[in-house]
């Protein structure tokens, strides 16, 4: 991959015919998908309409493989650089599209039909996969491990935020289930014969809160606590919670979760109760950028009009993405296409509203434009 070398304006220019012709269809599609939130796993309907998408534009599409239902792997073209092209089209509970996987799904079915039918002229194949779960569930990894990105040269994708980036400093996370477990009484009349859960709970997040004075400034702590009782006069039997835990690479993550286990130990000794501790997905990697890609999609980006914003150096976000395990196997890029909707940002209501703007639909554009005239300047000779 050669940054100094990118396709002609002629071929640039027969990409952005084929996008512009397919707008009205991203926009309806990305539209489609945040109207029918979904949650991870069960992209039935979202992974279902990009498939179809795919479909009709001469791709050849699987949908429902690597042991996935809502995964899809949709195919164009046989030159030798491969590329992958990911699409997230998973929700979260309650705020539906609060991260804008409608616009990256949107965005990647774009970006595909802008190569489609130039693909082998550029030496090109083209992969758009639908990636499912990124929201917890690391549908990526799932698909990395299932051999989704045997073979592949490069792998893209974008993302909506509230300001523009080429690269987000994605951290290393894990995720856990807790569970206590006690035993019930009556806690007027016999407090003393019951085994408190929801102390067991509370033990565990007083030294939690103490240990984050010690952990480095990168490291994440985050936990919400789902059941701890039913009555106020019985002693709690039980206790849920999950848990994350965030540090800014693999390496540092696994010190920082055996510190955060031994906390939850504590809550099981101090009360006698029983601690089950479980796994939500795998752990996602810290996310590391390919730098060729990454000037590559810049200078297409800002070709566009698009204005980045530049993070000070060490500058750490708490976000995480499956992505970042790719990028640990195959050169990745993960930039952010700003949606100029501040102080909304990810996650919130506000930043759901935003992400079918007219804003939002330009980002669609301009992320599939953006891909795929960086697919075509790497294949350049």
């Amino acid at each position: 991959m050669n940054a100094e070398t990118v396709a002609t304006t002629a071929t640039k220019t027969v990409v952005q015919k084929r996008i512009r012709a397919a707008e009205r269809d991203l926009v309806n599609l990305s539209h489609r998908i945040h109207a029918h939130p979904e949650l991870a796993f069960e992209e039935v309907r979202a992974s279902a309409w990009v498939a179809e998408s795919l479909s009709a534009a001469g791709f050849d599409v699987e949908h429902g493989c690597y042991g996935l239902p809502t995964a899809v792997r949709a195919t164009v073209g046989s030159g030798p650089l491969h590329i992958a092209i990911c699409a997230e089209y998973d929700a979260l509970p309650e705020i539906g599209h609060a991260c804008g996987h409608n616009i990256i799904a949107a965005a990647a079915v774009g970006a595909g039909l802008g190569l489609a039918g130039l693909a082998d002229d550029l030496g090109l194949t083209v992969t758009v996969l639908g990636t499912p779960a990124e929201e917890g569930g690391g549908g990526k990894i799932l698909m990395l491990e299932g051999g989704a990105f045997d073979g592949m040269d490069a792998a893209m994708m974008v993302h909506p935020a509230a300001a523009e980036m080429d690269a987000m400093p994605g951290t290393a996370v894990s995720q856990f289930d807790i569970h206590y477990r006690g035993t019930p009484a009556h806690a007027g009349a016999y407090p003393e014969r019951g085994v408190n859960a929801a102390d067991a709970m509370t033990v565990a997040q007083v030294a939690i809160g103490l240990l984050r004075q010690q952990t480095a400034g990168t490291d994440r702590i985050q936990g919400i606590v789902t059941e701890a009782g039913s009555a106020a006069n019985v002693i709690p039997e039980s206790s849920r919670g999950r848990w994350i835990v965030r540090s800014d690479t693999l390496e540092a993550l696994v010190p920082l979760k055996a510190r955060v286990a031994r906390c939850f130990e504590a809550g099981a000794l101090a009360t006698g109760c029983e601690l089950t501790a479980s796994p939500v997905g795998p752990d996602y990697a810290d996310l590391r950028p390919d730098p060729t890609m990454l000037a590559l999609y810049r200078a297409n980006a800002e070709a566009l009009g698009r204005t980045f914003v530049d993070l000070p150096a060490g500058a750490a976000v708490g976000a995480a993405t499956d992505m970042g395990n790719v990028s640990h196997v195959v050169p990745t890029i993960h930039p952010m296409l700003g949606l100029d909707c501040a102080p909304a940002v990810n996650h919130q209501r506000e930043f759901t509203a935003a992400c079918v703007t007219p804003a939002a639909d330009r980002a669609v554009l301009d992320g599939a434009l953006a891909m795929a005239w960086t697919a075509a300047d790497l294949a350049a000779p």
